[in-house]
């Protein structure tokens, strides 16, 4: 049966995709096939084959189905900006069917599991009048946030679970993922997003120095059911 769910972070920098990677590796090393895609992106390297973005090579790399880079990164921009800002300097439109149509595709591909990883937080400008929300909701894919544990991250993840909950969307789990390790009150901080989040808490990652290690402190098991 196959999967889709969507990764939203609290902030840029949460750490969405150490934890997509994390859950392609969890489910790759279950046997099933799976497919990261980043409809977009922004901040990408030129090279010889075009715009690469590191989050989207990350996917590539983790994903056992293998896929044309512009496949799972159809809208890459050079500057390393809210999409919609580096789209109006290029004078062109990141339109939102665009997005669909290479989700599509990636769904035809009958992957067990197909996470799309989104950029910055839920509510990501696509232009002055969509956003990146829209296809989710379009879509009704399954949410996993990703709590980035800093100061303030229980303001932005309540209101993003908010903001996700009053789109008609269900957050199926979130992460705790330490990126201050000098955080004041970890634990509590913690224990009260267990309190005020109605979501399970698919695990608690530490700041790492090797982010391929992230996956030892997650379980997927609710994403499969």
């Amino acid at each position: 049966m196959s999967h889709s769910i969507f990764i939203t972070g609290t902030d840029t920098d949460a750490g969405k995709t150490v934890i997509a990677t994390a859950i392609l590796q969890l489910a790759a090393d279950r046997g099933l096939s799976t497919i990261g895609f980043k409809p977009v992106s922004a901040g990408c390297s030129e090279t010889a084959e075009g715009l690469r973005n590191d989050d989207a090579l990350a996917l590539l790399a983790a994903s056992t189905k293998g896929m044309a880079y512009e496949r799972i990164n159809p809208i890459a921009f050079a500057d390393p900006v809210a999409p919609h800002l580096a789209a109006k300097r290029m004078g062109v439109t990141v339109e939102t069917q665009k997005i669909s149509s290479a989700y599509q595709y990636l769904v035809n591909q009958n992957a067990d599991l197909l996470l799309t990883e989104g950029a910055g937080g839920w509510r990501l400008p696509l232009s002055e009048c969509a956003f990146l929300s829209d296809f989710v909701i379009q879509h009704k894919i399954p949410v996993v946030l990703v709590v980035g544990m800093k100061l303030g991250c229980l303001n932005h993840a309540l209101l993003t679970y908010q903001a996700i909950s009053a789109d008609g969307l269900e957050v199926i789990g979130w992460v705790a993922n330490q990126i201050d390790d000098q955080m004041l009150y970890l634990q509590d901080n913690i224990d009260s997003l267990k309190a005020l989040l109605p979501a399970p808490c698919l695990g608690v990652v530490p700041k790492l120095a090797n982010t391929k290690q992230a996956a030892e402190y997650l379980s997927i098991e609710r994403l499969l059911q």
